[in-house]
């Protein structure tokens, strides 16, 4: 479940209230776990895989009500948006501005503030977002030299912009504390959180413009190579994600130290981190930034077993979820299993009515993820027979007391993986109207559905809970 996708009170799921009263549901439900999206600012498309910083988290996730609690604001922030379906980002963002910045004028900084501040991927960010404003928002390789060029120069005079610095600096600062404290919340009701870190990173990101020696960049800071994968389930001509290729070269002689940085912090945020396109870990889609598709690219190997090797000296604890799904060659299921890391079934990808295959048990199993329709929705999209055929399945394997989605949950639950992973969309029996994102295509209605109350999550508590007890998972360690 996004956090995005929650309601709050202001047309976008927060850190605030209706969050905390999600996880008392999700603790009275007998959960264990919580799996969210990256919590990173939202980049193109608002795809939380297209963020503009590794480190940062969107200032959509702040909440007011917290804030004025804090003494941050002085009075309650009327409601907006409340009860609305799907998230306008634009306008919410905007009317959220208005008050963050009410908010950064009554605040009065502190050592710890100072602490957070120091860190050097909060200070590049800050400077990358005041820049970025600065150059009307456009990608940082299209901004005059001066501020294109400052981390590699150091030669732009800062003092003009430093109120607007500290500002992104509180922004982040108090977003932390509020991650921390929800987090904590969580933890002391017995449900853990997996984060979600996307494999590559924007060209439109302070990770790419502070460090760009880690990636395959012409003179200008323009890609020379993209990442992306080739013709599949998704799309016949390949999907094509424009983020720049790491210079794994680079990489090696700096003992990686990007990524270790990378993994290491949300260590600092979750207590999993599920790392989305795991194979290019192994081997990855290296296309032309010149070539307006994914067909012509070609499969180059990355060195996977050096960087976790260097990453485990330092973070020997770090738990990893590797997701593992597509047409994918043997080596990259033994670099996953070399180093223990969970992988990932998914129902919709793997449920054959004409026979199943044994499950592992290291894994989770998914119904469906934020790619994929809910299961109600992909249900209804099959042909009659098919339809039949995986009814007649579940029927035989005594799967027959519920509807299919219920039937389908049942059987998930049931399987031998230690951990299953539903959607909310699927314990609510939403269709396509509930689907997060359409592989390939950009923008609305890609990530704009959400919740604008709990009411019906609240009712299906019990039957949850009933569902958890039958399959022996409620709230159990893992």
């Amino acid at each position: 479940m996004p956090v995005a996708s929650l309601p709050g009170r202001h047309g976008i799921g927060t850190f605030g209230h209706e969050t905390y009263h999600f996880i008392d549901l999700a603790s009275k439900a007998g959960f264990s776990i919580w799996q969210i999206l990256p919590l990173n600012p939202l980049g193109y498309g608002n795809s939380p895989y297209q963020p503009y910083s590794s480190y940062a988290m969107d200032p959509l996730y702040l909440s007011l009500d917290l804030l004025e609690e804090q003494g941050l604001l002085k009075k309650k922030v009327p409601s907006f948006h409340r009860h609305s379906k799907c998230i306008d980002y634009e306008e919410v963002r905007q009317y959220k501005e208005t008050f963050l910045r009410q908010a950064y004028q009554n605040f009065v900084p502190d050592q710890n503030f100072s602490i957070f501040a120091y860190q050097e991927w909060i200070r590049s960010y800050a400077i990358y977002m005041t820049f970025k404003q600065l150059n009307d928002m456009k990608c940082w390789n299209e901004w005059k030299p001066l501020y294109r060029d400052q981390p590699v120069r150091q030669n732009a005079d800062l003092k003009p912009y430093q109120d607007e610095i500290l500002y992104q600096v509180f922004v982040q600062y108090e977003l932390f504390l509020q991650w921390k404290d929800l987090k904590q919340y969580a933890n002391d009701r017995g449900i853990e959180i997996m984060g979600d870190l996307p494999f590559y990173v924007g060209i439109d990101s302070a990770d790419v413009w502070a460090s760009r020696q880690n990636f395959l960049l012409d003179e200008k800071g323009r890609p020379t190579f993209i990442a992306g994968v080739p013709p599949d389930y998704f799309s016949a001509t390949g999907q094509r994600w424009g983020n720049p290729i790491y210079d794994w070269d680079y990489m090696k002689k700096d003992s990686f130290s990007f990524w270790i940085e990378r993994l290491s912090y949300t260590e600092r945020l979750f207590d999993q981190v599920r790392v989305d396109h795991f194979r290019a870990f192994d081997t990855y889609w290296k296309i032309k930034a010149s070539c307006p598709t994914a067909l012509d690219g070609e499969w180059v190997e990355a060195p996977g077993y050096e960087l976790f090797d260097e990453l485990f000296k330092k973070e020997p604890d770090l738990q990893i979820v590797a997701e593992d799904l597509g047409d994918l060659r043997a080596q990259v299921l033994e670099l996953r299993d070399h180093y223990a890391f969970r992988g990932m079934r998914v129902i919709q990808f793997s449920f054959d009515p004409k026979g199943m295959k044994e499950d592992r048990t290291h894994l989770l199993v998914y119904t469906g993820t934020h790619d994929n329709a809910p299961i109600y929705g992909w249900y209804c999209d099959k042909p009659r027979t098919e339809q039949r055929a995986m009814r007649k399945y579940l029927w035989k394997h005594g799967y027959h007391k519920h509807s299919f989605v219920r039937d389908i949950i049942d059987y998930s639950l049931d399987s031998k993986a230690d951990m299953v992973i539903i959607p909310m969309s699927d314990w609510l029996h939403l269709g396509n109207e509930a689907r997060l994102n359409l592989p390939g295509t950009v923008g609305a209605p890609n990530w704009t559905w959400c919740m604008n109350d709990l009411s019906r999550f609240a009712e299906e508590v019990p039957c949850i809970r009933q569902a958890l007890e039958h399959s022996h998972r409620t709230a159990r360690k893992l």
